[in-house]
């Protein structure tokens, strides 16, 4: 139960009067016409509304001009950190309107017109950001893609967006490798359907691509020589990007976002999730291809007046387990949000946190975990070494701020490991069954969240919205289907356990493998794991541990698979019939840092495989393949680059 009453306060009123709720955080904004209807029923979909529908704003000047209006032009808007090439920079609001009106200018003499799409593929460099708002200000529709997706993927995004203007870099830095951006570019558009007129190119040093006459211009070039542009007032209910979601196959899913409730909800989340205020430091230490650069490197932190950090590097190897900390001490980072997967990978390396006690962490007040399920044994790594509040929370792209967190802005409520905290207001959430029937405390379900949805979620999936109706809303009439499940306790907190497809049937016992992950992480020898289910002819599945051991273990196999099939004995009892651990030196992830489970589990049911175009390395597929005792190639379908 929540012990500060102006969170309850909020929430109530939030779910009573919605429209009061979200007009009285509206009037934070500075509109160009302030809206006089709250909401209104969407066209889209049973259920879903559009906010603010009569007022206009521009997101871009938002973030920008009306920091500059209120004298905050001198104050950082971003500080970019570069361990890879060596560079660091600072860039204020003066210098970054500047920079995003030239940029602006330059999509205008490009014929970039209002609802247009723009691709945007690039490292993470300040002239990403740059490109998002000037896309923003000109009332063009970014679309931003993974720096590095492979040529495929691109092409069928250029395709579902029918964008005409590409802006790229030349090359993205990995820590031991240069990427090169253009090739790829160059056979997306050749496989498009959809013709491209120009690719933009930022050329980097490290890598100077190969421009085609007529087609590529020169980034600086073209920028330098554009007048700058203002501001264009636009609809709260005009698309201001689409991004697509990771792991996709065929045809692409593009959420898309508005303007207005976008904007609201970025402003409101900054002090209601992570209790920040105009001039302070925040660090999302992610990418602006993925749902949480576009929301808080970016759009959250600039709308609310603070400084935001951009970091092309990586948790370990830029140069070590202390890069974190280093850029947290030396810009004086207020709230750091990253995904368990960067601590799993620091504890690794630094077990002990050495590293961590040789920086000055006093400003540091907060951090935050979402991405995936955060582990107990990672909460109570880093609430012991750091000693500091370890927030969990948890949202998707679909949402684009938090569902449930912890009400930091309405004061800091107990923190319960494992739980991601309390519903925010404007989201009711409901545990069900798979036949819609609600479930009692404390019992897993389907996680659900009451129509409508508040400001900040998708409006649409773009060019299909039969798809958001089909995959969202059509399965729980009335409400959204997460896709996750979970459950709440008796006190109101919310566990989110993963996704429904990571539940396995043993013996007609549904079990979460989240919740054996739980428990084989907590091994003092286990740095990382997956549990995936496997087919069994009597009991239909069984679960089967994918272990990383951390560096300093020394454990024997069988040992290790009695100690933990007596673990999970204890803690889930028997039913779990666990009895199968493969020690891995790494798990496939995606770039953003998430398991693929998907895939261990084909592979380790000798099914056929693609090699996904979201993975961090292939190669760890081989060596998987290996222990498998499966020749590399036998059952794998080799990704098309």
């Amino acid at each position: 139960m929540s012990t500060s009453s102006t969170y309850q306060h909020a929430w109530q009123q939030a779910a009573c009067d919605p429209d009061q709720f979200w007009a009285e955080q509206a009037v934070q904004l500075k509109w160009h016409t302030a809206p006089t209807v709250t909401s209104r029923p969407s066209a889209t979909a049973d259920g879903l509304v559009e906010w603010f529908p009569d007022g206009k704003l521009n997101t871009a000047w938002l973030a920008l001009d009306a920091h500059i209006e209120d004298g905050r032009g001198e104050q950082t808007a971003i500080i970019y950190d570069s361990p890879v090439t060596a560079s660091k920079a600072r860039i204020s609001y003066s210098e970054l309107h500047h920079q995003v009106s030239q940029c602006a200018g330059m999509l205008r003499d490009l014929q970039v017109q209002q609802g247009d799409r723009v691709i945007i593929y690039m490292p993470m460099v300040p002239q990403a950001i740059v490109a998002m708002l000037a896309c923003a200000r000109i009332g063009a529709v970014h679309c931003v893609v993974f720096g590095g997706f492979a040529a495929n993927e691109l092409a069928v995004r250029i395709d579902d967006a029918q964008a005409d203007i590409i802006l790229t870099a030349s090359c993205g830095i990995e820590i031991d490798r240069i990427i090169e951006y253009k090739p790829l570019v160059d056979q997306a558009i050749a496989r498009a359907t959809h013709q491209v007129r120009h690719c933009v190119v930022l050329q980097r040093p490290q890598a100077v691509a190969a421009m085609q006459a007529g087609r590529d211009l020169d980034w600086q070039e073209q920028v330098d020589r554009a007048k700058p542009a203002e501001a264009v007032p636009v609809a709260a209910t005009h698309p201001l990007y689409i991004l697509y979601t990771s792991g996709t196959t065929g045809k692409p899913k593009g959420v898309v976002r508005d303007h207005g409730g976008h904007a609201v909800a970025m402003r409101y989340s900054m002090n209601a999730v992570y209790g920040m205020q105009p001039g302070e430091v925040f660090w999302a230490a992610s990418d602006v291809g993925w749902v949480v650069g576009h929301s808080y490197i970016v759009y959250g932190p600039l709308l609310s007046g603070c400084t935001t950090v951009m970091f092309e590097g990586k948790p370990v190897r830029t140069p070590d387990a202390g890069a974190v900390w280093r850029v947290c001490a030396e810009y004086g980072v207020k709230a750091l949000f990253t995904a368990p997967t960067a601590f799993r990978a620091i504890r690794k390396e630094d077990p002990q946190a050495a590293l961590a006690r040789q920086y000055d962490l006093r400003r540091l007040e907060r951090l935050y975990l979402a991405g995936e399920r955060l582990d107990p044994p990672t909460w109570t790594w880093l609430q012991e070494h750091i000693q500091r509040p370890v927030l969990d929370h948890w949202w998707q792209t679909e949402t684009g701020w938090a569902i449930a967190a912890n009400p930091v802005g309405y004061g800091l409520e107990q923190v319960r490991p494992g739980s991601a905290t309390f519903p925010l207001p404007g989201y009711l959430l409901d545990i069900l069954d798979d036949e819609a029937r609600p479930v009692t405390a404390g019992n897993q379900g389907n996680i659900v969240i009451r129509l409508p949805l508040p400001p900040g979620c998708l409006t649409s999936i773009w060019g299909n919205p039969e798809r958001l109706r089909a995959g969202y809303l059509s399965q729980f009439p009335g409400y959204y289907q997460t896709g996750d499940a979970g459950y709440v306790d008796a006190d109101g907190y919310v566990f989110i356990m993963g996704r429904t497809d990571d539940i396995i049937n043993v013996a007609g016992h549904r079990l979460s493998t989240g919740e054996m992950e739980e428990v084989i992480g907590s091994h003092p020898a286990v740095a990382e794991c997956a549990v995936i289910g496997v087919p069994d002819a009597i009991k239909g599945e069984l679960p089967m541990g994918l272990v990383v051991l951390k560096n300093d273990a020394v454990a024997q196999l069988d040992q290790l698979n009695e100690q933990l099939s007596a673990l999970l004995r204890e803690e889930i009892g028997a039913l779990a019939c666990y009895q199968r651990t493969l020690i891995v030196t790494r798990l496939p992830k995606t770039r953003s840092g998430k398991i693929l489970r998907r895939i261990l589990r084909q592979m380790v049911r000798g099914e056929a495989w693609v090699v996904p175009s979201t993975i961090e390395d292939p190669g760890c597929l081989d060596e998987l393949a290996a222990l498998l005792e499966e020749p590399a190639g036998a059952r794998c379908v080799a990704h098309k680059m």
